[in-house]
């Protein structure tokens, strides 16, 4: 059975097709122009791939209640071309195969929980730390979505004492994306994340504030795994920094074998780069 699979990203489109069991067998990519110069290069690659159904996990934020007369639709996004575009729509009408929907951080946690490092337990929770800062949630083996769906880069955060950093959020004055994202990073120290490398006290700050937000997410969602991915956490010395002050910051509050463990609760993804793809498969596959 094929099945296609389509990352929507803000910055490029990950088209693939492969199978039920997470199986790879063709993949491209596109840059995100705007929707009347992508889309149809995105419909032109899956009219030729013959797919039984197509599995999309799409930046946002993103209208997934099916009641809504805007189910489909990406809403406020900052990419002012894509504004409420019914992308969904688009697609159903060009490929008239069954579609599964998500946001790209939520599809990313359905890879990890089916096929990578959370498939061994009932809720987990994957964060991308990257160009921007997002969670997707997976509870009792299914997305989490409730009014809209978590928005987890922009809880807000309490400043780690002597920062004076300014918050590059446009909405907010000290959230997790706008104080520690790759953007934030660049402006922060005036380099890029990968630059940085050797600089420890970069990593001191980083971590500081990406334990704070671990810490609120397993206070709030009790998780049984955490993901982290996307660029930043390419410098794999955060690991071990996180995992210190989250439980310096719970201080003994909660009592969880996970903890007594932590290097294996809050871990890098299983899936390598492909989480976002598997879980547009994994989506699109169980409507089959």
């Amino acid at each position: 059975m094929r099945i296609g699979a389509l990352e929507a990203g803000g910055t490029k489109m990950v088209l693939a097709v492969g199978n039920e069991e997470g199986k790879i067998f063709d993949r491209r990519t596109i840059p995100t122009r705007t929707p009347e110069e992508t889309m149809p290069e995105i419909i032109r690659y899956f009219q030729g791939q013959h797919i039984a159904s197509l599995g999309v996990a799409c930046f946002g934020p993103i209208d997934l209640n099916r009641k809504s007369e805007t189910y489909g639709s990406i809403l406020m996004t900052p990419k002012l071309a894509w504004r409420h575009y019914d992308i969904l729509g688009t697609l159903g009408n060009a490929l008239h195969v069954p579609m599964a929907f998500d946001t790209d951080v939520n599809g990313s946690a359905v890879g990890e929980h089916r096929f990578g490092a959370a498939k061994d337990v009932d809720s987990c929770v994957y964060i991308t730390i990257g160009t921007g800062i997002g969670i997707g949630v997976i509870a009792d083996g299914k997305p989490l979505h409730g009014a809209l769906h978590p928005e987890g880069g922009h809880i807000m955060m309490g400043k780690k004492p002597g920062d004076d950093f300014k918050c590059i959020c446009p909405n907010h004055d000290c959230c997790f994306e706008g104080m520690a994202s790759g953007p934030a990073i660049e402006k922060r120290w005036g380099m890029k994340a990968y630059e940085l490398s050797d600089r420890p006290e970069v990593w001191e700050t980083e971590s500081w504030y990406i334990a704070q937000a671990i810490v609120d997410y397993i206070m709030i969602l009790s998780p049984q795994r955490i993901i982290l991915g996307g660029g930043v956490m390419k410098q794999t010395q955060l690991f071990p920094m996180i995992c210190a002050k989250v439980k310096e910051m719970i201080h003994g509050y909660l009592v969880m074998p996970e903890l007594d463990d932590i290097e294996h609760y809050i871990v890098s993804p299983g899936c390598g780069d492909d989480q976002g793809i598997l879980g547009c498969i994994a989506m699109a596959a169980e409507l089959l």
